[in-house]
């Protein structure tokens, strides 16, 4: 089991907001995490991140105590999407997958397939804030899988798609799936939930 949760409970001040969370997921699996506005859905997968630490239960990661050291094979969209606006989006992913460890070299190669991928190419060298939201979403989604993660954590992923896109992303995130990377899903989406997900956690 790669991802391994157990009675995983957190509160803000008085508000509990995630109480005895338990769930796994494994190598190829698409988890859907379900819920409405403040069911703590975001605050789930924040924990997952290691942005946000769990007042009480238990994280495995490949079977041992999720570290920030794991983190190397985590990708992660947040809902809160943001890029450098004035930084050209090539050199940002190339930027946040070095910090994952991987080569300048092999972060190349890979951002260049992913660019090409989805249809990008001319937008490598435009800064953040030349793109249209649309536009950025997809840079942020590249950024989040160039490193090759094993986990894969995606916040709304659909937020702001429209249905070209929607769909792209949607066999992007099966492709991914086949080829054994363990996915979060957090999505407000029930046809998108049904449609790609193997399991679901509702909060």
């Amino acid at each position: 089991m790669l991802l391994q949760a157990d009675s995983l409970s957190k509160s803000y001040g008085t508000q509990r907001v995630l109480d005895g969370i338990s769930f796994t997921a494994d190598c190829g699996e698409v988890v859907g995490i379900l819920g409405a506005n403040g069911a703590g859905k975001t605050t789930l997968l924040r924990i997952v991140n290691r942005i946000l630490e769990a007042d009480s239960g238990t994280l495995l990661f490949d079977g041992h105590p999720m570290t920030r050291d794991d983190l190397a094979a985590v990708g992660y969209l947040p809902e809160e999407r943001g890029l450098y606006r004035h930084m050209r989006v090539g050199e940002q992913v190339l930027y946040l997958a070095r910090l994952k460890g991987m080569s300048r070299a092999d972060a190349l190669a890979e951002a260049r397939q992913w660019f090409d991928r989805l249809g990008a190419s001319e937008w490598w060298n435009r800064p953040a804030n030349r793109l249209s939201k649309g536009m950025q979403q997809k840079v942020q989604f590249i950024s989040s899988v160039v490193h090759r993660p094993r986990l894969l954590v995606l916040d709304e992923p659909f937020s702001g798609f429209d249905a070209d896109n929607s769909a792209m992303l949607r066999a992007e995130i099966e492709r991914l799936s086949h080829a054994g990377t363990a996915i979060l899903l957090s999505t407000h989406n029930a046809e998108a939930a049904a449609s790609l997900c193997h399991k679901t956690l509702q909060l």
